[in-house]
């Protein structure tokens, strides 16, 4: 599966944290009922 994704290596659970944080911003306030997806690029 590494070879399908785009960035070449699995994430980790760091790097999928800081799309939840960033929702905490209040930058982040006017955003709602999206699907953010965090897989490094990949679509499978």
């Amino acid at each position: 599966m590494k070879q399908t994704i785009p960035l070449g290596r699995a994430g980790t659970p760091d790097e999928a944290a800081g799309s939840v944080v960033m929702l905490t911003y209040p930058e982040a306030d006017y955003v709602s009922g999206q699907i953010m997806v965090t897989g490094g690029g990949y679509e499978g």
